[in-house]
């Protein structure tokens, strides 16, 4: 199964990839090889020429409230969860060694981006637009790149950190998407915030199963990573409730608001 998520996340076009990520469960059936040191052999992560990638700064802001912005909003979105596909296939194939559920549970994660990234491009095709139409920026990629021989680190970083991102913004995106009359956008988000709980509770699982495994500190040592890897700075309102539902502990949360009060640092 892992050599199969490997070649599905080299896939370039959207819908193949998603298709392959469907496969995937009856994989599970020939077993895991949870040994295998695998390489890739084609450049990854498989994507379409189209959307342009640019800086995160790059990304032309426009309002939810002209047809126009409220598809490049969505299309932002739809970007995320086809990322994220990638993000999970990735952590499949790469680190070896791990745990039969490890992989299970990443697998699950990769089929529900699936099923977000394919939500999302219909209700964008609704609107007369297709995925790829507008540009868009790839920091969730830079960072599991960053991370690609570390698998703690990934897992602190990514999981933990950047998708952790999108239980903090997930309300205001859907207040505004609510705000635009976009009620099926909305209802997409709140099934995405739904998954996403989930997957960052996975994430939050397996760090600290390593972090035990290793004898570290979570909180410390996550600390120790965020430096390690430039882990952006993190910038309130958080979503509390959310966050605890995934499983962040009272200590990393106080850790988390004290970052975001503490004055920055060049």
């Amino acid at each position: 199964m892992r050599l199969q998520a490997l070649h599905a996340l080299c896939l370039e076009d959207p819908t193949q990839k998603v298709a392959a990520v469907q496969t995937l469960q009856a994989a599970l059936a020939q077993g895991i090889d949870t040994q295998a040191q695998l390489a890739a052999t084609a450049a990854i992560p498989g994507r379409p020429a189209k959307p342009e990638l640019v800086g995160p700064f790059k990304v032309k802001q426009r309002s939810p409230h002209s047809p126009q912005g409220l598809a490049a909003l969505i299309h932002a979105l739809a970007h995320i969860e086809f990322n994220a596909i990638n993000l999970a296939l990735d952590i499949i194939w790469r680190f070896a060694g791990m745990p039969v559920a490890f992989y299970v549970d990443w697998l699950r994660v990769a089929r529900e981006e699936a099923y977000h990234f394919g939500l999302l491009s219909a209700h964008l095709q609704s609107k007369g637009y297709a995925y790829g139409d507008f540009p868009a920026h790839d920091g969730l990629w830079d960072m599991a790149e960053r991370t690609s021989a570390d698998v703690l680190g990934r897992l602190a970083l990514v999981p933990r950190t950047l998708e952790a991102r999108g239980l903090d913004a997930s309300p205001p995106v859907r207040a505004k998407l609510q705000a635009a009359g976009d009620a099926t956008g909305a209802g997409i988000i709140d099934i995405i915030l739904r998954d996403e709980i989930t997957h960052v509770a996975i994430g939050n699982q397996w760090y600290r199963y390593l972090c035990e495994q290793r004898g570290l500190d979570p909180v410390a040592h996550y600390a120790v990573l965020a430096k390690q890897y430039r882990a952006p700075r993190l910038k309130g309102p958080f979503n509390l409730d959310a966050r605890r539902a995934a499983g962040f502990t009272q200590a990393e949360l106080e850790a988390l608001q004290a970052q975001d009060q503490a004055p920055a640092t060049s």
